[in-house]
């Protein structure tokens, strides 16, 4: 993949992981299109770039109509497409449907609409780059957050047969799986996310520092915290064990 020049669109671009991704692909000569719910924030953040901005929703059919034809409009050509907004619906099986169907449409079905809007234009031109940022528990799981772990675990189904699909077509497909990053969706993620994440959390501009990186070579999984590797290894080796430590990590929360 080659900034210079490329059209880019960074959804949820205004905060977090989306606004350092916008920085980092301006730097390097992109032109580049910030959405997010927060116009405001989406408007600073594109006058830093010099790039265009929408507020737009992504977790609806016509809020993905409107937020690609807009950055058309702004780029012409779309040659990398940041799905990066989400929500981190926390809860268990008992969160109510209005947040499971939320996370659905923002985690999920934000990237199958994107996809189907932009693949036309992709298959006709033999060349694509679709980047999904899913999460680490997408990989593995979230405690506490019932709703966010098996969304994530949709986005990155949905981005594995992508890449499955259309790779010998020109199109690339990457997942940006961190785990821990000092965001409010980090904030929001309470006890477990703490626990889980605390230790190890890193600030978003290290993340697009990767994805920059990344992008030279195509991997599929973009992993900026390398240990979640070892832990995605382990859950497929010897799911048993892993869900016992799970378990065991559910019950120091639980006695916090």
């Amino acid at each position: 993949m080659k900034l210079d020049g490329a059209g880019v669109v960074v959804t949820g671009g205004a905060h977090g992981i989306g606004a350092a991704l916008a920085r980092r692909f301006a730097a390097a000569g992109a032109r580049v299109f910030i959405v997010d719910l927060d116009g405001e924030s989406a408007a600073a953040v594109a006058d830093q770039v010099g790039g265009g901005w929408l507020a737009g929703d992504a977790a609806s059919e016509a809020g993905v109509e409107q937020l690609i034809a807009a950055a058309k409009a702004e780029l012409g050509a779309i040659d990398l497409f940041c799905a990066n907004a989400g929500i981190g619906a926390g809860g268990t099986e008992a969160a109510p449907e209005e947040a499971w169907a939320r996370a659905w449409d923002v985690n999920v079905m934000a990237h199958v609409r994107a996809a189907r809007l932009l693949l036309p234009d992709w298959l006709e031109r033999g060349a694509g780059h679709f980047l999904a940022t899913v999460s680490a528990a997408g990989l593995l799981t979230m405690l506490g957050s019932a709703p966010y772990s098996v969304t994530k675990h949709g986005a990155l189904a949905f981005a594995e047969w992508l890449s499955a699909t259309y790779r010998h077509r020109g199109i690339t497909v990457q997942a940006l799986c961190p785990q821990g990053v000092r965001t409010d969706l980090l904030a929001e993620a309470g006890p477990a996310g703490q626990l889980l994440m605390g230790a190890s959390t890193i600030e978003p501009d290290q993340v697009a520092d990767l994805v920059l990186e990344a992008l030279s070579d195509g991997r599929f999984l973009v992993l900026p915290h390398p240990e979640v590797a070892d832990y995605y290894a382990a859950r497929a080796g010897d799911t048993d064990r892993w869900l016992g430590g799970m378990n065991k990590l559910q019950r120091k929360i639980e006695q916090q």
